[in-house]
């Protein structure tokens, strides 16, 4: 079927978010083009859950291949959820966190800008995160994603419907194995079918607000499409430690004495970390009536009995698995 709705842009496609948000656009009829990185659109991860979106590999610090982007699709909403997203790996590349968190904002904006002065009214939507105002602001991720939600602010001045989601922690199964929520919940299950031993985890003391990332996308369309541009927090409202995410996982694992599997190294802490963020769930509710509804444990079981059937099936990327 052709969709008949409006056309959107979503960059970042192929991770958690553009998997969730690009289905749920899909399911309402939009015209979806997602980008994703170069030499990534025949990925089975692709392959398997963007099924009918238009998938065009970009690099996002190609100014260039941005303004084209978005000047032949021509959308009506551009959700940039594309980002270095490692607070770890922006104190290793900082030049190349800049470039991607905060200069392919200023381009998408002003492609925007330009496609809508042409007569096509397009709506801007920005992935922030909590880190911005947590304690580890002053790292290359945080002060590239504070330049970025500046760029939006300064456009929404300048009268573009543009909007910013400062965003908790969200996580899902399909989370990449890079994030700490996913390794665990993956080692959790490695333990608990005999494939290892133990798992290595750095700083253990962080507490975060954690829901549901598919619940999440629905709150960017609902920000998006609200009458007039606001920005909101994303998030739960309630906080649980990384020490109890580790005991959640490996109860829902069926391992008994999770501490006895666990080693420490502190190379793995990085050089500053929030060591609380919470979000205030009010001004999402207030504003847009939405609220996350997945407890945490029920959260964390979820991924846990997908890592398990990963293992088991040797299926890594199924749709059953959202």
């Amino acid at each position: 079927m052709t969709p008949n709705g409006p056309t959107v842009l979503v960059t970042g496609a192929a991770g958690q978010d553009g998997i969730y948000l690009a289905r749920q656009l899909l399911a309402e009829g939009c015209r979806v083009v997602g980008t994703v990185s170069p030499g990534r659109s025949r990925d089975r991860r692709v392959l398997v859950h963007l099924s009918g979106v238009e998938i065009v590999e970009h690099d996002l610090a190609d100014a260039d291949g941005t303004r084209e982007i978005v000047l032949a699709r021509r959308p009506r909403e551009i959700y940039n959820l594309a980002a270095q997203s490692s607070v770890a790996q922006s104190w290793q590349d900082p030049e190349r966190t800049e470039a991607v968190n905060a200069g392919a904002v200023h381009r998408l904006l002003d492609a925007a800008t330009e496609l809508t002065r042409q007569g096509t009214p397009v709506r801007f939507f920005q992935a922030s995160s909590a880190e911005v105002g947590g304690a580890a602001g002053d790292s290359p991720y945080a002060q590239s994603k504070a330049r970025a939600e500046a760029a939006v602010h300064a456009a929404r001045e300048d009268g573009m419907h543009a909007v910013c989601a400062r965003l908790h922690g969200h996580e899902s199964p399909i989370r990449p194995l890079r994030f700490v929520t996913r390794k665990i919940t993956r080692g959790a299950a490695e333990i608990a079918l005999g494939r290892r031993e133990t798992l290595t985890l750095g700083n253990l003391d962080v507490h975060r607000d954690w829901g549901f990332a598919g619940e999440y996308v629905d709150a960017f369309i609902r920000l998006l499409r609200h009458d007039r541009p606001v920005d909101v927090p994303l998030g739960t409202g309630r906080s649980h430690s990384l020490a109890e995410l580790v005991e959640t996982a490996f109860d829902a694992a069926g391992v008994a004495d999770p501490w006895s599997r666990i080693e420490r190294d502190p190379a793995l802490l990085r050089p500053s970390d929030s060591p609380l963020l919470l979000a205030d769930p009010e001004p999402a509710a207030t504003l847009i009536g939405w609220r996350a509804t997945t407890s945490f444990a029920d959260l964390i079981a979820r991924m846990v009995e997908v890592d398990l059937r990963r293992l088991t099936s040797g299926v890594e990327e199924s749709v059953d698995h959202l």
